[in-house]
């Protein structure tokens, strides 16, 4: 691992040399520090914090106030790892001034240091405009989660020619606007690697195989702490929720049975001072 601050640069870099770059989300400052120590190279704050965070049944809730808050925690947090927002459901759908804008308040305000954007040809002028804002911007295709009553749910995209041909297109086409990465969710591993070997941008997978240019995975399903929906393509590498409940359980008998707070946890006052008082 190294201190040296990973960039939109270094995710270039990363694809030449054919070295795969690690992204997890972040949603706090406590998480963010301690996934940026371990090295991670970059962290999204990703509006699946309306899920995993927020209660939500999906991410269609979430504003953009919730991201701008959530940003600025993980942006107290990192200092190695690059930071990506997401730009929630409808912020960037509008019009092109009012897309540069809300992606101007989670740098500014949030800290980020790029946005991230779902869709293809859709929303190429907002892609544009952005990047002529000269913030950089991450491309989703694939599975988007915040078209999920769109598609019927959370489906694999990509398994017929011609949904394959559009999301080749799009990728082409999101690379061709400025975008200097691209994730892609619930695709076939075939398809992902056809497309990262066609762009000269990195590919970061999630539910994609191990083809793409680099892997995503949401910090909760990945450290076992969120169990209301387990996708296929989550590995769990820490059953941390587990770890909590047991903790809080060895508590609230500890406390029911006053054996915490012991001695060692207590503060302690002059008896001189503690006799006047009686």
């Amino acid at each position: 691992m190294t201190n040296e601050k990973f960039t939109v640069s270094s995710f270039m870099e990363s694809k030449k040399k054919g070295r795969k770059i690690s992204m997890l989300t972040a949603y706090d400052y406590t998480t963010a520090k301690l996934l940026d120590t371990a090295g991670v190279d970059s962290l999204l704050v990703g509006d699946s914090l309306g899920m995993v965070v927020l209660g939500y049944e999906n991410t269609l809730q979430v504003t953009l106030d919730d991201m701008v808050h959530h940003c600025r925690a993980v942006a107290r947090g990192a200092k190695r790892s690059l930071i990506i927002g997401d730009m929630p459901f409808l912020s960037y759908h509008v019009s092109a001034e009012e897309s540069v804008r809300n992606a101007g308040r989670l740098v500014q305000e949030g800290g980020v240091h790029a946005v991230k954007l779902e869709g293809g040809r859709e929303i190429l002028k907002h892609v544009k405009a952005i990047l002529d804002a000269k913030i950089p911007v991450v491309g989703h295709l694939g599975l988007t989660p915040q078209s999920v009553n769109m598609m019927g749910g959370f489906k694999v995209q990509g398994k017929s020619e011609e949904q394959a041909r559009a999301i080749i297109e799009d990728a082409l086409m999101l690379q061709e606007a400025g975008v200097f990465a691209i994730v892609l969710e619930c695709v076939p591993a075939k398809l992902a690697r056809l497309i990262s070997e066609r762009l000269s941008i990195p590919t970061i997978g999630i539910g994609a195989g191990s083809d793409c240019d680099g892997q995503v995975l949401v910090m909760h399903d990945m450290a076992g702490m969120y169990s209301d929906m387990v996708p296929k393509f989550a590995k769990r590498y820490a059953q941390v929720g587990e770890q909590i409940e047991e903790a809080a359980k060895m508590y609230i008998q500890e406390v029911q049975e006053k054996l915490f707070p012991e001695e060692k946890h207590t503060f302690k006052i002059d008896e001189e001072t503690l006799s006047k008082l009686y």
